[in-house]
């Protein structure tokens, strides 16, 4: 208490000489000091004053009647006033002392030090009157004055419900749906005749022919088929059950060589074995891959053509490994392509690879996507924006402005009303869109400072300084 009561008398010593002069010894002969109104009821002899103001609102203070370089007098500052060394801070009107009733008497300089009947400090400083409905709180909240509030831009803001989403960024590259690949080949060995579809890329209808082929194994069959039909239709010895045992062997026989029902309809109905067989496509889509050319013998197995179907397209995307935990199956994401950066697309994610690329410690993610008008590429390159959070529900958050974060502390400022306000931890969740869940510490509904934090935070750790500064010391 002794250092700061050093202190204080130091700097009140300083800023009166700072303004320096006597306020008697200057003033003009004949001229008498201009008197102030009272601004309450009360006369200004039944007024303590204690102290003056430079008349600018400039920070200079006397504790006895003085003038500026200008030859203005400081005005008095009354005991019943609010004492404000803000620069041309306006002081409250004050109220008559008879009008309400007196609490106790506080600490002029704001020290945490109270009396129930008037003193006065060290410096001959009168304690203010504490009037009833102006009662000091239990420690826990800072009061500011309400036109010190207004002059910083106090805002606060209700505590609410709402679904946060945190935008986590990667790139990724389009690439095939294998689900809809296809592969053209043949189950027995052949010859090329003649190529309906002789280049890359081209598009092609389920149910197109592809080339023409001959196949001496797929000739057998068909004739086998005309033979059983024919010995069913004779009525031959062989016996009935025979006979559609024998005819069911040769349609298998088609089907395993992958014969198109069409053909084996028509051998059936007209009782023919064409030559060669037109072969058609399996799927629609465009030739991505074309290993056949007119003439060349195939064999059974050998890959022909890759058909693609581009209507739905896969983007892998490397996220990085701190950003892994986030992302689950079905969470949402925003595909942009280069060639496109104004038409998104949106997809979600089917599947999380299970290794990690050791070079770039990212993760490969797999994301479908639509793509109607086939304007997207394989191999286009991909921006990609997950939306984490957004299938998690609504959740109490508070602004990313309201939180003071000293880094292993996190507190918000709850306003009380009147000018009061209430620093209170809180444990904080996720992050997004500029707010922040809050897991404890505050309710639904609270309102809560989220613009010019610093200055009631200011005001609480002067207090709490002030505090600290003036307690006993502790026995040795």
């Amino acid at each position: 208490m002794r250092r700061l009561g050093s202190v204080i008398l130091l700097a009140l010593g300083v800023t009166a000489g700072a303004a320096g002069g006597n306020w008697y010894a200057r003033l003009p002969a004949g001229r008498l000091a201009p008197t102030v109104a009272p601004e309450t009821t009360a006369t200004p002899s039944e007024r303590k004053i204690l102290y003056y103001r430079d008349p600018n609102g400039a920070p200079y203070w006397s504790a006895k009647p003085k003038k500026d370089a200008d030859g203005r007098d400081y005005l008095p500052v009354y005991e019943d006033e609010e004492i404000s060394f803000d620069p041309g801070g306006k002081k409250p009107t004050p109220v008559a002392a008879g009008a309400r009733k007196i609490l106790y008497y506080r600490n002029p300089m704001g020290l945490p030090d109270t009396s129930p009947v008037p003193k006065k400090d060290w410096m001959g400083m009168d304690y203010i009157p504490v009037y009833e409905g102006e009662e000091q709180d239990d420690g826990k909240t800072v009061k500011v004055s309400l036109d010190k509030i207004q002059r910083s831009g106090v805002r606060t803001e209700a505590v609410e419900s709402r679904v946060i989403v945190r935008p986590v960024r990667a790139v990724g590259t389009v690439m095939h749906d294998e689900s809809r690949l296809t592969v053209v080949t043949m189950r027995s060995d052949g010859f090329i005749e003649d190529l309906f579809v002789s280049r890359t890329g081209q598009h092609v209808h389920a149910g197109e022919p592809l080339f023409r082929v001959y196949s001496a194994e797929i000739q057998r069959a068909q004739i086998d088929l005309l033979i059983a039909m024919g010995t069913g239709q004779r009525g031959s010895s062989i016996a009935a059950s025979d006979a559609n045992r024998n005819l069911e062997g040769a349609l298998q026989r088609l089907r395993n060589l992958a014969v198109p029902d069409s053909r084996i309809r028509e051998v059936r109905e007209k009782g023919v074995s064409p030559r060669t067989l037109d072969w058609p496509a399996p799927a629609t889509g465009d030739v991505v891959e074309k290993k056949i050319i007119n003439g060349q013998r195939v064999q059974a197995g050998q890959e022909l053509y890759r058909i693609a179907d581009h209507g739905h397209l896969w983007v892998i995307a490397d996220v990085a490994e701190s950003d892994l935990p986030a992302i689950k199956i079905g969470t949402g994401a925003t595909v942009t392509v280069r060639a496109y950066p104004a038409q998104p697309i949106e997809g979600e994610v089917t599947f999380i690879y299970p290794e990690l690329r050791m070079e770039t410690r990212t993760a490969r993610v797999r994301i479908e996507i639509p793509n109607p008008d086939g304007r997207l590429k394989v191999d286009m390159y991909a921006d990609v924006v997950f939306q984490i959070g957004a299938s998690d529900g609504p959740a109490i958050a508070v602004p990313a402005s309201a939180v003071i974060d000293s880094g292993t502390r996190q507190v918000v400022l709850v306003a009380k009303g009147e000018g009061r306000f209430e620093p209170r931890a809180v444990k904080l969740g996720r992050r997004g869109d500029g707010y922040v869940e809050v897991l404890a510490g505050i309710s639904k509904g609270e309102e809560v400072v989220t613009a010019a934090t610093f200055l009631i935070d200011a005001e609480s750790n002067l207090r709490a300084a002030l505090q600290a500064f003036t307690q006993p010391e502790a026995p040795k």
